[in-house]
């Protein structure tokens, strides 16, 4: 009888302790399931945490991208239009009708250096270079009152009609630059006048057109 005591005794003893170990090993094996599970989530997230960080790159590039063009931009306007442009907005074109009543001055060789005043849309002092034979020809320059700051400058030329003291005659002329204002002046048109051979006074009337 005592020994059937002691065999159950121990037993239950093996029992008790095969269910602590058993339960030891479930309590060992739960952590080692949580942490394979958090693992796993870990790596689950990982791609959506990347595709979210380059959702968010994509717009700073935009930005930057945006704010680049709006700096040009700005540096455009800033600047100005081009110089191409600038000429062509300040580029003029008029029809001018212009009278100059030229009197002797000097001669040197063959030319008579002669002056005087002018008037019309361009109003100032006329000085010209001119040549007589079966014909009128020579350079002349306008400068522009006041103070003669800008001057236009061209040369002309034109058939005599008649022989006696007053002749008359007819031709053309080419503006061929200038000073000041109308330095890059240029343009032509018809002059017409009479030629006094008593006094070498010379009456010229000129029409055309003038680009600056």
């Amino acid at each position: 009888m005592a020994c059937e005591r002691g065999d159950q005794h121990s037993q239950s003893q093996g029992l008790k302790i095969l269910s602590s170990c058993q339960s030891l090993e479930l309590s060992c094996a739960f952590p080692r399931k949580a942490w394979r599970q958090r693992s796993r989530i870990r790596r689950m997230r990982r791609p959506k945490e990347r595709r979210l960080r380059r959702s968010l790159l994509l717009p700073r590039r935009v930005l930057a991208h945006a704010s680049v063009v709006v700096v040009l931009g700005i540096s455009a306007l800033l600047c100005g239009p081009s110089a191409e442009a600038t000429t062509a907005v300040e580029a003029r074109s008029v029809r001018l009708t212009i009278t100059a009543h030229l009197h002797y001055v000097s001669s040197k060789g063959s030319y008579l250096i002669e002056e005087g005043p002018a008037s019309g849309q361009l109003a100032g002092t006329v000085k010209a270079r001119l040549r007589v034979t079966a014909e009128i020809s020579g350079s002349f320059t306008l400068y522009l009152a006041p103070h003669g700051a800008s001057s236009i400058s061209g040369q002309g030329s034109g058939t005599l009609h008649e022989s006696g003291t007053y002749a008359s005659f007819g031709g053309s002329l080419k503006i061929l630059g200038g000073t000041g204002r109308y330095a890059h002046g240029r343009g032509g048109g018809k002059l017409y006048g009479v030629y006094n051979r008593k006094n070498l006074g010379v009456t010229i009337q000129t029409i055309g057109n003038l680009s600056y």
